[in-house]
């Protein structure tokens, strides 16, 4: 083989890759996941996730706000990934909130249960 075809064959393959590496892009814009993890936020938000999972929405929150400033540069790729972790870190808080709830309504409802058995029980003595 003789080494200015070699050359021009490394030459060519690079070229191609270039090629494919720019015409690949970023792309496209993460519209749908960035609307889908800004409905979960505020999911999360009736859920009183403010109250009970503070530290996990405003991760969720940190996320979007990131994903934003990625989307702002065009880094479409990393801002998806970012706005997937949010939108799973909203709905976490927000289960994690509804848990915590129904687990405090259990516990008043077994307290007034209690408060009932003492009751007839005071009143048989």
């Amino acid at each position: 083989m003789k080494p200015h075809l070699s050359l021009t064959r490394i030459l060519t393959t690079l070229a191609l890759a270039t090629l494919l590496t720019a015409c690949a892009g970023p792309g496209p814009k993460p519209d749908s996941e960035l609307q889908s993890a800004e409905s979960s936020i505020k999911q999360a938000e009736a859920s009183d996730a403010r109250r009970f999972q503070p530290v996990l929405l405003n991760e969720a929150m940190n996320k979007v706000a990131d994903a934003r400033a990625l989307i702002d540069e065009e880094e479409y790729t990393e801002a998806r990934r970012l706005l997937e972790q949010a939108e799973v870190d909203a709905q976490l808080a927000g289960a994690s909130s509804e848990t915590e709830k129904a687990q405090r309504a259990v516990a008043e409802i077994n307290n007034n249960i209690e408060n009932l058995h003492q009751q007839l029980n005071s009143n048989q003595q």
